[in-house]
């Protein structure tokens, strides 16, 4: 029997709660932008009236206020999303204990258990998160994760879409490859250059092709294409395990050079070790996340040889990977570093043979006393010389005001 998985999706989730709480902006075109004085000055919300003036996440705030002067701009409020979140996830649970959040706004849903219509099951959510919260979501109904998100995206606002294996070549073949998970903008270009634009051609090229362009990667997007996820859903008390920490920040000023990109990568990773070293766990694979003043990324990742949690090992990693990989064809506008394929920083470890134990042992050390000072008297209480360059530049505290990775589909 196929199983019956919800992707429920928040529909223009942070602008939509604002003109809940804010009744005299809720007819008029409304986006959640970030804090221009501090760099975040681009859209990450926007109501339907906002989108009728072609208003876009992620574009700059001037940009959109270009196209819609009468646009209404409001901070967030990340503290009142999470409540509204979790308020989403209390009714999901009453379906189902298998619950696996994606950020704030989304959550897969497993009810097969539970012995009825997916598509019934799924209005009955709707219907109470509309009246319950005053929000709407939009629910994709399928046998996998994969395309219950795309059916969740397929219609908005307000919806239930139903993609199964009777209609799953007539809904989700026709759509653009970029829409499928996990394709990226570079992905894509790669498959148009290959003359593959929807996820249709993806899913008729052979697999042994996919893999000659993509690697291993490819044998993912073909099973994607064709329906072949068989990915469970993580259950709701389970979500706290940590695969990986991370950070990412856009930067008070655009980034001009190696030194620039120094002094952020150290900040970041300084909140990543630290959050290692709460967590008691130690982690390998350091990737690195960038995006130049173009809003064109990418992400690249290298494992280390050793585990570690010390804050200028996971900086240094972070630089090498950022310097092997980046030409400086414009200047930088946001910077991520995370770390996974953790482990127990009690777990015993392989040591190099020819390395300095005695070394990361005194670096480990001075770390956690460095946390404890930090502790009483915050975070900028003891700082290394590389971040006095430029303390306008290190002056942010991502543990503090930024928002932590969300653990990711795989």
């Amino acid at each position: 029997m196929d199983r019956i998985i919800l992707h429920s999706d928040c529909n223009s989730f942070y602008a939509s709660v604002e003109c809940l709480h804010r009744p005299e902006i809720r007819d008029k075109p409304v986006a959640v932008g970030g804090d221009v004085e501090q760099r975040h000055g681009i859209i990450l919300a926007k109501n339907d009236h906002a989108k009728k003036y072609n208003i876009k996440t992620g574009e700059a705030l001037w940009q959109a206020r270009q196209k819609c002067p009468d646009l209404v701009i409001v901070p967030p409020r990340f503290e009142l999303y999470q409540r509204f979140s979790k308020l989403c996830h209390q009714i999901y649970l009453d379906y189902t204990d298998q619950v696996e959040p994606f950020g704030l706004d989304e959550s897969w849903l497993d009810v097969t258990a539970a012995g009825a219509d997916g598509v019934n099951i799924a209005h009955e959510i709707r219907e109470r998160i509309k009246y319950e919260l005053g929000i709407t979501v939009s629910i994709g109904v399928s046998y996998n994760k994969i395309f219950a998100k795309l059916g969740s995206d397929y219609k908005k606002p307000d919806a239930v879409t139903e993609i199964s294996r009777a209609n799953y070549q007539e809904i989700a073949w026709p759509l653009p490859a970029g829409d499928l998970l996990y394709v990226g903008s570079a992905t894509r270009r790669k498959l148009e250059s290959y003359c593959k634009r929807t996820i249709g051609d993806l899913a008729c090229t052979p697999e042994k092709t996919l893999k000659g362009w993509f690697g291993k990667w490819g044998s993912v997007l073909y099973a994607f294409a064709n329906g072949y996820d068989l990915s469970p859903v993580s259950r709701y008390d389970d979500r706290e395990e940590v695969i990986s920490i991370g950070n990412s920040t856009t930067t008070p000023r655009d980034l001009m050079d190696n030194e620039d990109v120094k002094i952020i990568l150290y900040v970041l990773a300084d909140s990543v070790a630290r959050r290692l070293r709460e967590h008691g766990c130690k982690g390998r694979t350091i990737s690195i996340s960038v995006r130049d003043n173009q809003l064109n990324s990418f992400v690249r990742q290298h494992t280390l040889s050793n585990y570690t949690n010390i804050t200028a090992e996971i900086a240094q990693a972070g630089m090498e990977l950022f310097i092997k990989h980046y030409y400086w064809q414009c200047p930088i506008r946001s910077l991520g570093i995370s770390i996974s394929d953790l482990v127990s920083d009690s777990a015993p470890l392989q040591l190099d043979l020819f390395g300095d134990g005695q070394e990361q042992l005194r670096r480990e050390r001075l770390d956690t006393t460095v946390d404890g000072l930090k502790r009483r008297f915050g975070t900028k209480a003891v700082r290394p010389a590389v971040l006095l360059q430029d303390t306008a530049l290190s002056g942010i505290d991502p543990k503090k005001d930024h928002m932590i990775h969300p653990v990711g589909y795989f």
